[in-house]
């Protein structure tokens, strides 16, 4: 991991980061800054990370459990009613042969019952007793069956979805123990950004502010309104409070534009006021080369980080999913992003010595990815349209056929796209 201070870097160009690499030191960071673990109702754990292990508190099912309607017999038929067994209840044995008691689906199966009759494969005597052949396979789930008391589920570092919940609620558990969710903030620097209206007069909409909130929740971020400022002003004074201020509360501080060092550009020297340190200081990407990822730590050992993201609209994309992305994933515990990969409908070409990171939409019938058009830096067009984006390696182009890695764009909790 990069241990180069933000002064240092302000002074001195260092080559760009490869963009594996890159995604690799941003983990890193991240898991081992991993936020502390908290206690939530199951009802709220939904979108959030497994701090421990999901356990079983005792077998499951906790009982043996009719699967059907129908009649718990023992021993041969015909056989004389006892009783009925219905669900919620704890039944009395069957304590003699030749008795059955009618029991409904999920009852639990009374002691000494040798077999279960369906309701439908059922008659009766003249006299009121059961008559019929009971299915050779048992028609009752036993103790342990899915799981055993004590038994591991899932790992820590799975994220928490309704799935999840509805089986930690079956194994008796009321609460989960998760991480905590990052708080992030997003600080918009330039001031030629409108932040109402169409563009003109030399001003463009700033078009980051409304959309990053919505990319980091994504991922998993609490973003609250009061918690994206700007534009702010392009001084280092006004970029020095700014980044302050957000580092109050967030773990993590988004900034859009100001990651070069053009007259305007303070996003460097107001991390050196601050004492951080990159952890990646530009990125051999294209688009959206000019990212940065720096860390801050205070005197108590709390962590924080800020992402550098260009300001054009479609690089400050690639920089959230190049960054941003394996961060949030280290912060949660969570594994690193593995990349699902796709095949190529159409060719792609290479950026010489830099990764390319294309947009491309997936034809999920075909299991194919096309690139998109409108994909220039400062557009998003293309972005709008698309499901993610085909990684083409340093040295490289794309040729129809070739399989290739693709970084998705995060969706809504729960949605899977590849």
């Amino acid at each position: 991991m990069s241990t180069e201070t933000a002064a240092a870097g302000a002074q001195i160009a260092a080559p760009p980061t490869g963009w594996e690499e890159a995604r690799s030191r941003a983990y890193a960071v991240g898991l081992a800054a991993a936020l502390p673990a908290v206690e939530l109702p199951l009802a709220d754990a939904d979108g959030h990370t497994l701090a421990e292990p999901l356990t079983t508190r005792t077998d499951l099912p906790a009982f043996p459990t009719s699967s059907v309607d129908g009649w718990a017999v023992r021993g041969d038929g015909p056989w004389q009613v006892v009783g009925r067994v219905l669900a919620g209840h704890t039944p009395p044995p069957l304590s003699a042969d030749g008795t059955t008691a009618e029991i409904a689906t999920g009852a639990m199966v009374p002691a000494g019952t040798t077999a279960i009759l369906r309701i439908e494969e059922s008659t009766r005597t003249a006299d009121g007793r059961v008559m019929g052949t009971p299915r050779p396979v048992p028609e009752w789930r036993q103790p342990g069956e899915e799981a055993y008391a004590g038994e591991e589920l899932l790992p820590a570092g799975t994220p928490v979805d309704p799935a999840l919940i509805g089986l930690a609620a079956s194994c008796g558990h009321d609460t989960l123990r998760v991480r905590r969710r990052p708080r992030a903030a997003l600080l918009v620097f330039g001031d030629e950004l409108l932040t109402a209206g169409p563009p003109g007069a030399g001003r463009v909409r700033d078009a980051l502010g409304p959309a990053v909130p919505g990319w980091l929740r994504r991922y998993g971020c609490q973003v609250r309104p009061a918690d994206v400022v700007g534009p702010v002003a392009d001084t280092l004074s006004a970029h020095v409070a700014a980044l302050r201020g957000a580092l109050a509360d967030a773990d993590l501080i988004c900034t859009t534009g100001g990651t070069m060092h053009g007259p305007v550009d303070h996003l460097h020297p107001a991390l050196a006021a601050l004492g951080a340190d990159y952890v990646v200081n530009t990125v051999a990407v294209r688009p959206g080369f000019p990212m940065l990822l720096a860390r801050l730590v205070d005197g108590d050992g709390r962590v924080r980080f800020v992402a550098g993201l260009p300001g054009n609209p479609q690089s400050a994309v690639v920089a959230l999913v190049s960054l941003v992305a394996p961060l949030l994933a280290g912060l949660a515990g969570r594994p690193m992003p593995v990349l699902p990969e796709i095949t190529l409908a159409e060719p792609i070409p290479g950026r010489g010595g830099y990764t390319h990171l294309a947009l491309v939409r997936l034809d999920r019938g075909a299991g194919t990815a096309h690139p998109l058009r409108h994909v220039g830096s400062a557009m998003l067009r293309g972005l709008a349209g698309a499901d993610g984006f085909a990684v083409i390696r340093p040295g490289t182009s794309g040729a129809v056929g070739d399989r290739v890695p693709v970084v998705p764009l995060p969706l809504l909790a729960g949605e899977r796209a590849w």
